[in-house]
């Protein structure tokens, strides 16, 4: 699209059919928009964008309504994602400062973004996989039994129990753990595991290979066995009562978040490429290649980026930094505010990030 009026025509379709969700007609556009044309010049227009697939009539003496291409021009070239104000932004910290652990943390976050944008939030924990190991414990509680207490640089603890018959010592332990926590610090876990078993294959740790080979079992296991996150959800309630949403829409836009492993795909997929728009990604209708999402758009974030190196391949220290170990997101109607929404998203997902920075600085959060 390259004549100027007609953009800004279809940004006043878009915008104005989101706050009615009712047919926009020419004389409407002509006296809310400060446009300089007649009616029937922006009649004119309207007609030009439907020939081209943005605009459709819904009935033949009604006005014009958004397509999935017009919503997608208009988020990537029209929408004005304004940052939040200083009250909205200090409103996120007050409610989210107030928890007690990141699990309450990303309860919280769901429930905010669903109360900031009345629609459906979800923000996914970060997976065990995504994590880097920031400390390890062995705490002896038997003889020959190990509780092993793993702690990651996204705030997560895991906790396996080792049952060892050729256990080492507790100096051995301690000794072992040191060096793991020395040597291995800020590693994936799978890398941690193959630093383990380098350490205990070493002169200095003779008699402590099966210790070893344990842990870095205990790693390898917490990796690969936890590939997904926990997903928290809030907002459901609310968009069925909304005026935004389609009753007709939401039996399979609510059957799609029951597919939480879909959900997942779809959302890490668009966090991963959120360094567009701001750091929002958005997917709109067809656009999710999700049968019950044809009629809503999902706008997410990715939160929580780690700056380990050691997390970078081919030497790509800065693919490391950008890579977010979770995301944010918002589901709704394709006719949500998608300026207000993004907005909210990023919002959310910087404080997510911060915390995470927090946390595995040991800051106080």
């Amino acid at each position: 699209m390259t004549n100027n009026r007609r953009m800004l025509v279809l940004r006043a379709v878009v915008e104005d059919y989101i706050r009615s969700q009712e047919p926009v007609g020419s004389s409407s556009i002509t006296r809310d928009h400060a446009l300089g044309v007649s009616s029937a010049t922006v009649r004119n227009d309207m007609a030009a964008l439907e020939d081209e697939g943005y605009l459709v009539q819904p009935h033949t003496s009604a006005g014009r309504i958004p397509t999935e291409k017009g919503y997608r021009y208009f988020v990537d070239k029209l929408a004005t994602v304004v940052p939040l104000s200083a009250a909205q932004r200090r409103g996120i910290d007050t409610f989210l400062s107030g928890s007690v652990s990141l699990e309450d943390t990303l309860q919280r976050a769901a429930r905010l973004l669903s109360r900031i944008t009345g629609q459906v939030a979800v923000v996914a924990s970060p997976s065990l996989a995504r994590s880097a190991l920031r400390r390890l414990e062995i705490v002896p509680l038997t003889p020959g039994v190990l509780l092993v207490v793993v702690i990651t640089d996204t705030g997560r603890v895991a906790q396996r129990t080792l049952n060892l018959a050729d256990c080492p010592d507790a100096d051995g332990v301690a000794k072992l753990s040191d060096a793991v926590n020395e040597q291995c610090q800020g590693m994936s876990l799978l890398q941690a595991a193959e630093c383990v078993g380098r350490i205990s294959a070493s002169p200095a740790f003779t008699g402590m290979q099966s210790l070893g080979a344990s842990l870095a079992e205990v790693f390898g296991d917490m990796a690969s066995q936890e590939q997904s996150s926990n997903l928290y959800m809030a907002g459901a309630s609310t968009l069925t009562r909304s005026s935004v949403a389609n009753v007709a829409d939401l039996a399979p836009l609510f059957d799609a978040l029951e597919e939480q492993v879909v959900l997942m795909k779809l959302m890490s997929s668009l966090s991963e490429v959120s360094s567009k728009a701001g750091g929002v990604s958005v997917a709109i209708g067809s656009e999710t290649h999700t049968p019950g999402l044809m009629h809503a758009s999902v706008v997410t974030s990715g939160y929580g980026r780690s700056s380990s190196p050691s997390k970078a391949t081919d030497g790509d220290e800065s693919a490391a930094a950008a890579e977010p170990v979770a995301f944010v997101g918002s589901i709704g109607p394709t006719h949500m505010d998608y300026a207000a929404t993004m907005a909210a998203v990023r919002a959310v997902a910087r404080y997510l990030t911060g915390f995470m920075s927090r946390e595995e600085s040991g800051e106080q959060v």
